[in-house]
């Protein structure tokens, strides 16, 4: 694929704002489309003033964030300040040129942070992928040609590590989002249109989460837009699909989210000529399973939804300790529905000493879920043991940060 030509940061800005074309972005700054592609061209025009606010506003970033070259003389304007802890994408390299070799070092790291996520610490592991995100950015400004799309990639791929880091373990949306954007300029910079889809549908959970539908699914139509570009597996596809299905779940449209599911399914099933991504490590048949089995519960289909976990929870690998903590969350959720108080506090249970171990905010979110839903059987003996464990000091305190 060649690569993308014109101001990719900008293109990529507006599409994490959820203006999904250019017609749409000039519509809510009041300008013209014309103005909006000449901003998007390879050479952008420094904006009017009486425009700049409003763009800046519209999108969340200053102006040379957005890819715009500030004039020099008594017109420069000072920038506004990037998002605290985040380096800004270069588009360019200075003359110091670093040898190939960097991109393979570099992105041996990349890939070490992504195995690493699954056993260390958030908390250890997200700084450590913020400041390797950091240096990428510098070495953007030092690498050329294919050396630098890789480099680019990586960076894409850590900010994308550290976003789900913010989103999934520390539930801190607005900080997720402002890294998921980085990391989709970053994809842009390397003509990545895989990495990008998979950065929009991480996006898509932000609003999902919050309830709103419309802002999801305008970033799951851009996820799929740039998969088309592909070429697309069947497994990120069917991720697709799968992330759809929860976005929709937590939107209370069930029956559309199982419709996904089994779409999601099929494609599985039938398999595909276009390989994984290297980086798509966190979605599998058995994850797809969980997927489903969460569905399945939110919609009332218990005796489905219990069987669907518990299958899950079988086909687990050992190593997928943080999911293990959602499942037994979600099969406890399934008991005290099915008015089962004993056999829900032991799911709990269990979840809670698996948190114990790993952390997951994810886990904790879905056990303090069913604590809620077992109130009317709080007088019994199994929830009062739930209780010494859900409120000893360090999980009081985790609990009230939601």
């Amino acid at each position: 694929m060649p690569q993308q030509t014109g101001n990719t940061r900008l293109r990529a800005a507006r599409i994490a704002a959820g203006y999904a074309s250019q017609q749409a972005l000039a519509a809510a700054l009041g300008v013209g489309v014309r103005q909006v592609r000449r901003w998007e061209s390879p050479a952008p025009p420094w904006p009017h003033p009486d425009i700049q606010q409003a763009l800046t506003r519209a999108l969340g970033q200053d102006l040379e964030s957005l890819g715009f070259t500030v004039p020099d003389g008594p017109t420069r304007r000072p920038a506004l300040t990037a998002p605290a802890g985040h380096a800004t994408i270069p588009t360019q390299a200075t003359s110091v040129v670093q040898p190939a070799t960097v991109a393979t070092d570099f992105v041996s790291v990349t890939r070490s942070h992504r195995r690493l996520y699954w056993s260390v610490a958030p908390a250890t592991l997200h700084p450590a992928a913020l400041a390797h995100a950091t240096l990428g950015c510098a070495l953007l400004t030092e690498t050329v040609g294919q050396t630098r799309r890789h480099v680019a990639a990586a960076v894409a791929e850590s900010y994308l590590l550290a976003g789900r880091i913010e989103f999934f373990d520390m539930r801190e949306p607005e900080r997720a989002s402002a890294t998921l954007l980085r990391a989709l300029q970053a994809a842009g910079e390397a003509d990545d249109p895989l990495l990008g889809a998979a950065v929009l549908a991480h996006m898509a959970f932000v609003p999902a989460w919050t309830g709103d539908r419309g802002a999801a699914v305008e970033r799951m139509v851009a996820a799929r837009t740039y998969a088309r570009r592909g070429p697309a597996s069947a497994e990120l596809l069917a991720w697709l699909d799968a992330v759809e299905a929860e976005c929709e779940t937590r939107c209370g449209h069930t029956r559309t989210a199982l419709h996904l599911v089994g779409h999601a399914e099929d494609l599985l099933a039938a398999g595909g000529e276009h390989a994984s991504p290297e980086w798509l490590d966190w979605f599998s048949p058995v994850r797809l399973a969980a997927f489903k089995g969460n569905t399945q519960l939110r919609a009332g289909h218990l005796p489905q939804a219990r069987t669907t976990l518990l299958g899950v929870l079988d086909g687990l690998p050992a190593a997928e300790d943080k999911q293990r903590t959602v499942i037994l969350g979600d099969l406890a959720a399934v008991e005290a529905a099915a008015g089962r108080p004993e056999e829900a506090c032991r799911y709990a249970l269990r979840a809670l000493d698996q948190l114990a171990v790993t952390w997951y905010a994810m886990g904790m979110d879905r056990i303090t879920e069913v604590r809620r839903s077992l109130a009317p059987h709080q007088h019994e003996q199994c929830v009062r043991e739930l209780d010494d464990r859900l409120y000893g000091w360090a999980t009081t305190v985790s609990a009230l940060r939601r």
